[in-house]
């Protein structure tokens, strides 16, 4: 057996809260590293946290400007040389959702493009092995946080499908604000071997009688599409859950899209707040009008129509709760679509898991003040079909 599956063997056998150590077991005895330390993004993509004795972590390390954070921004393996041998960064990432970094170091004469390939993909099988770790340990979950979530945030974290999402039709982005205290906003996908459903979620009200109001849509929608239903149906279902338990006094704003990996035709459900924005390939950048129906839960019994458009390769589409785009300046000017369009343009180089923060970091000049009155959530979707 080759010391590559000695690795992964060892993975798939630790205990869920023993993978870094069973990790660095093999590492020492199989590729002569002297040190092996797990970074996890933090709920905030502001800082790697590393993963040590918990409930108390060591000091976390900024994703800017330093070794690991070229790692976790390039999604590439970093090496840095010195008098003393080598670190090696290398991204923690599963099918595009970056989880963190892991930091080895080794002789530098150790390290060739071919044990640089196989710790890539040694990190990648830890990846693998963290998301399922995390059903039966709080290991690498705590080590995800800076500081205490709310319990709102907390429920709303859990409802999740990742941070980012890779395929070779598409690329997905998200990320929601304030990280550790959000409130109802949220997002969700899944795909199948043709089609891609995404949905952006616009939440109402505070604290946690918002965040019940969305898992209850959020769970409500993902019940209804796992029976093989249209979108229109899954919307129509949902708003049934909602007013049921409701009565119309709370409701939820959702945009709703199905898309076809063939062909790249959009089926999509405006049901509320959440804009949607697309710039092409050439970089020209356009409002996605739709005409808007009534939003999750208000009324009895409301029938949703779905509308369609098409998305070509080279097509980024950007979608803002309205804790973005109307977000006011010190002088009172909104955000808006001027400056949504300004801010796609700005960050075209950016790949899409990167263009959420950036934008929110623009978002936070404009608003002059750290901390956001209202949830704030960005999902970015580059488009390349097939």
């Amino acid at each position: 057996m080759n010391r590559f599956h000695v690795a992964e063997r060892a993975l798939r056998r630790a205990a869920p809260h023993r993978l870094l150590e069973a990790l660095c077991e093999v590492l020492v005895e199989q590729y002569a590293v002297s040190c092996v330390d797990l970074y996890m993004a933090d709920y905030g993509l502001s800082v790697l946290q590393p993963v040590s004795v918990l409930p108390h972590t060591d000091e976390p390390i900024s994703v800017h400007n330093t070794a690991p954070g070229r790692a976790f921004g390039s999604q590439e393996p970093f090496v840095e040389a010195s008098g003393q041998g080598s670190r090696v960064h290398l991204p923690v990432t599963v099918r595009g959702d970056r989880l963190g970094v892991l930091t080895l170091s080794l002789p530098e004469e150790s390290v060739s493009p071919d044990v640089l390939g196989e710790l890539r993909e040694i990190a990648e099988i830890l990846g693998h092995e963290v998301i399922v770790a995390e059903r039966d340990t709080d290991v690498y979950l705590q080590a995800r946080r800076r500081s205490r979530l709310t319990l709102a945030a907390e429920m709303q974290w859990q409802l999740l499908p990742g941070r980012s999402c890779s395929r070779r039709e598409y690329q997905i982005g998200a990320q929601l604000e304030p990280a550790y205290a959000i409130h109802g906003d949220n997002f969700d996908w899944s795909a199948t071997a043709d089609r891609l459903l995404l949905y952006v979620t616009n939440g109402m009200g505070e604290g946690i009688e918002a965040s019940l109001l969305t898992n209850l849509g959020i769970n409500a929608l993902r019940n209804a599409r796992r029976a093989g239903i249209s979108i229109e149906d899954q919307a129509a279902l949902a708003d049934q859950a909602i007013y049921a338990q409701h009565r119309g006094s709370l409701h939820l704003s959702v945009l709703l899209l199905d898309f076809d990996l063939d062909s790249g035709r959009v089926r999509v459900v405006d049901a509320g707040s959440p804009r949607m924005m697309r710039m092409s390939a050439k970089g020209g950048v356009e409002t996605v009008d739709l005409d808007a129906q009534l939003p999750l839960g208000m009324f009895e019994e409301t029938d949703y129509v779905a509308q369609e458009f098409s998305v070509e390769p080279g097509d980024r589409l950007l979608f803002v709760s309205d804790g973005v785009y109307e977000v006011a300046s010190p002088l009172g000017e909104r955000y808006g679509e001027k400056a949504l369009a300004r801010a796609m343009t700005a960050t075209r180089l950016l790949p899409a898991a990167e263009v959420p923060r950036a934008v929110l970091r623009e978002l936070t000049v404009h608003r002059g003040r750290p901390m956001p009155d209202d949830d704030a959530l960005v999902v970015c979707l580059d488009w390349y079909g097939r």
